[in-house]
């Protein structure tokens, strides 16, 4: 599944994917979108995989679109560079639905459609000296996913604030503001995301995808209608539930079945 501008490895339950074109700071071409996509589809109906972990290497997580392929592509492809269009259309919206839980660990710069990936990921962890922005005001371009997305994760007047000046925010001010989960030191972004997915294996598979599912599926319902919803799957006659109460009354460690 590796090639020379993404790599992807398993780490027992965890699926990492890492983004590997530092020469070109990480930016995303339309073979790359294409590429991320159909992993992210593949973790989607792996049942081996119950987290999925998204980083960059070298010292940086990603500054977005590689515009000379955007523009070759609204040239040459009529107009694919809109975000309603062409192969960039589903990757954001297809990893923000992914029933697994997901988690981003960047260093340096994350912008652009590179902050949106990780805006589409649950768990963000930063590094000290990183930075998150959205310059899309900047080219004349509109940040589709991140105007919708942004503020269901921080306040409104700070996500329009983000979104109107196009200005990257310290890693410090997006802890403060809830935008990510933890700062670590510099060059330590990366480990700490796998750290934290491994983590989340210890927990039944099946209990994780339950509670994201009724996340996504309740974040536009009053509080009366979210708790009648019953999203799958179903942890409570599932083959976990048994095998973790046991466990539990035994004193050992579970062995989930994810089912």
């Amino acid at each position: 599944m590796n090639t020379t501008e993404l790599i992807v490895e398993d780490h027992q339950h965890v699926r990492v994917i890492t983004l590997n074109r530092p020469e070109h700071k990480n930016t995303l071409t339309r073979a790359l979108i294409r590429q991320l996509s159909e992993i992210i589809l593949d973790a989607e109906h792996d049942s081996d995989v119950w987290v999925l972990v998204l980083v960059g290497t070298g010292n940086l997580f990603s500054a977005g679109i590689d515009l000379k392929d955007a523009m070759q592509a609204s040239q040459n492809e009529r107009g694919s560079i809109h975000p309603n269009a062409g192969l960039s259309r589903n990757l954001h919206q297809l990893l923000a639905s992914l029933s697994k839980p997901t988690v981003c660990g960047f260093e340096g710069y994350c912008y652009a459609a590179g902050a949106e990936l990780a805006l589409a990921c649950d768990l963000r962890i930063a590094s000290e000296t990183s930075t998150i922005g959205l310059p899309e005001v900047k080219r004349g371009m509109g940040a589709n996913f991140a105007s919708v997305m942004l503020q269901r994760l921080i306040p409104r007047a700070i996500a329009l604030e983000m979104l109107y000046t196009g200005d990257p925010i310290t890693s410090a001010q997006a802890l403060k503001c809830g935008l990510v989960n933890r700062v670590v030191p510099a060059g330590q972004a990366n480990n700490e995301a796998l750290k934290l997915a491994q983590s989340l294996t210890k927990n039944s598979p099946v209990s994780l995808r339950r509670i994201k599912a009724m996340s996504i599926k309740t974040q536009s319902m009053g509080l009366h209608e979210g708790l009648h919803l019953d999203a799958s799957p179903d942890p409570y006659s599932s083959e976990d539930r048994q095998e973790g109460i046991a466990a539990f009354l035994e004193k050992r460690t579970p062995e989930w079945k994810n089912k």
